[in-house]
């Protein structure tokens, strides 16, 4: 019952607060507007500056699955619902690092406003106990948040059973990414 729940916080942990800092470092270091003014249009070059933090949030997943495998029988596990989600997750988790680090100016607030998203998201997002445990006025908080669709995946591919049906956790992580990476966007137009 604790593997879902290491999966997901080894990716959130690793990829929001990594891309995040290491964007806002890069600002105010003025290296980020000389790779603005790159010859490729801006959502590939951001794509291109993200795939890095995805690739590194879905090789921290790896590390607590390959760890768990030495210790319990992982051959009940449907590996088809968990990759494509721990990509879902990693790229979420990633775009929301953008979000934060294309929002704020300094290094310091990076990591604040990242913890801001992050601790809540651990609480709210059912890794520790069910979304319908929590008090009726915090679910609506819990389904605004990316990681309660990633883990209802993982907790399901782990055997646990899902509490929504897996293609609206698929959906809703498709549409965390694409909001967040828009929004981005726009902002990174809008500031520069």
């Amino acid at each position: 019952a604790l593997l879902p729940g290491l999966v997901a916080l080894s990716i959130l942990f690793g990829t929001t607060s990594m891309l995040a800092v290491t964007v806002t470092f890069e600002k105010k270091n003025a290296s980020f507007d000389r790779l603005l003014l790159s010859p490729i249009p801006l959502e590939l070059l951001m794509l291109a500056k993200t795939s890095g933090a995805i690739l590194f949030g879905i090789f921290n997943a790896l590390v607590p699955i390959v760890m768990a495998s030495f210790i319990i029988d992982l051959s009940g596990i449907n590996w088809i619902l968990i990759l494509p989600a721990v990509f879902l997750i990693a790229a979420a988790s990633t775009f929301l690092g953008l979000f934060i680090a294309v929002s704020v100016s300094e290094v310091f607030e990076a990591q604040t406003f990242s913890n801001f998203f992050r601790f809540p998201m651990i609480f709210l997002c059912g890794l520790f106990f069910p979304v319908a445990m929590l008090p009726a006025f915090l679910r609506p908080l819990s389904y605004a948040l990316p990681l309660t669709y990633g883990a209802d995946i993982l907790q399901g591919a782990f055997g646990m059973g899902n509490a929504l049906p897996i293609w609206l956790n698929f959906l809703a992580l498709v549409a965390f990414c694409s909001i967040l990476f828009v929004i981005s966007l726009r902002n990174i137009y809008r500031k520069w």
